[in-house]
């Protein structure tokens, strides 16, 4: 890439402009070459995004429903701002619910942990959420989803969500954000 005269920020990232492409004409970049988290589905959703552009179609990346998610057990997922970021923002409700609260969990013996959901407090648009339990990495998809579509706790919480399943301290999380879990 320096070869063919791409420039590099100071961190050593190929710079790019809003459609990936780089200052020279008919090279673009995605992934872990240029900024953002190290993560494949960050790189998959920017391969897509940047071959519609290059199809003159709309395409988009929303960064801040990106999901992150920690392998470990428990496991660890998020996605959006974190409680301190938000407060930084303004007013802000948060939910939480227990999984040690939760029928299928107590079943599945994984009891540890639980779901966040931080929300405005004006407007109750989901602004992030944080999972440390057992099918975090799978349970965070639908907060991430929710976030794309700048969805409210409410909406999440009047959602039917079945039972006995683990999504279901999902549900009571985005509860908790209108101080109405069980």
């Amino acid at each position: 890439a320096r070869e063919a005269g791409v420039t590099f920020d100071a961190k050593g990232r190929i710079t790019v402009d809003a459609e990936y492409r780089t200052n020279v004409s008919g090279i673009w970049a995605i992934g872990d070459v240029i900024e953002g988290p190290m993560l494949a589905h960050k790189a998959e959703d920017e391969g897509m995004a940047a071959v519609e552009r290059m199809a003159g179609v709309a395409g988009h990346v929303r960064y801040d429903c990106i999901p992150n998610i920690v392998y470990t057990w428990p496991e660890l997922a998020s996605v959006g701002l974190t409680e301190e970021e938000a407060q930084a923002g303004g007013e802000i409700a948060v939910g939480k619910f227990p999984f040690l609260a939760n029928g299928r969990a107590r079943a599945m013996e994984e009891k540890e942990g639980q779901v966040k959901i931080v929300a405005d407090a004006k407007t109750d648009r989901i602004l992030g959420a944080h999972i440390v339990g057992p099918r975090a990495s799978d349970l965070i998809a639908e907060l991430a989803v929710a976030m794309e579509f700048d969805a409210s706790a409410e909406d999440i919480a009047r959602s039917v969500h079945a039972h006995p399943t683990l999504a279901e301290a999902v549900k009571e999380a985005a509860l908790a954000v209108g101080k109405r879990a069980i």
